[in-house]
């Protein structure tokens, strides 16, 4: 998918001021690149592709059009700061290195949701946020992040994890050990990685 393919992606489904917002949003992950390492030089040439709109496709996923959503070790701003450009609810950002939760919460002054976005520079474990929607992108393995989080969610909270290749025994050893139902779709920026969908059993 080209970088205009992205971006016309997220203007259909969530309009052309929301696109101008990760627009802003990039321009200024790619300033502060040179002072700390938000994301991988090689990967901002496809900036749009390989990390906005691998963050948006979680959006639709979400089946939520409001509520609570902690989004851990977001790094750079992906995918949470990115999700709360387009998706109106409440965002809890989840980031424990202190000069890029700092970042973030500069950006989300700057580009008017600090409102409703909240900054956590800590781990998981000290976070004591109920959420209606979980995400976590390639942060530690399943087992670990449902370890870790397992004080945040809700009886009907959905977990969104984007996965590198998907081991398919870890989720046969997950669904032994878990009340979940385990879904399963393919990412729209590669046919590489899929994200990984869980619902307690029953909650839905």
């Amino acid at each position: 998918m080209t970088e205009e393919q992205a971006r016309d992606w997220v203007v259909e489904r969530f309009g052309q001021e929301a696109a101008e917002r990760i627009d802003l949003f990039l321009n200024l992950v790619v300033v502060e690149n040179d002072q700390q390492n938000l994301v991988a030089p090689s990967t901002i040439p496809t900036i749009w592709s390989r990390h906005a709109l691998d963050s948006v496709q979680l959006v639709p996923l979400a089946d939520r059009a409001d509520g609570q959503w902690v989004d851990i070790g977001t790094g750079g701003g992906f995918p949470g700061l990115v999700v709360a450009l387009v998706w109106p609810g409440r965002m809890a950002l989840v980031e424990p290195r202190r000069r890029r939760a700092d970042f973030l919460r500069e950006c989300a002054e700057q580009l008017g949701v600090a409102d409703r976005v909240t900054v956590h520079a800590s781990k998981i474990e000290a976070v004591q946020v109920k959420a209606d929607i979980i995400s976590a992108r390639a942060v530690a393995t399943v087992e670990n992040l449902l370890r870790a989080a397992a004080h945040c969610g809700k009886p009907d909270t959905r977990w969104l994890l984007p996965r590198g290749r998907l081991d398919e025994r870890e989720i046969r050893t997950l669904k032994q050990q878990w009340r979940f139902v385990f879904h399963v779709e393919h990412s729209i920026t590669s046919a590489e990685s899929s994200i990984v969908i869980l619902d307690r059993v029953g909650a839905r």
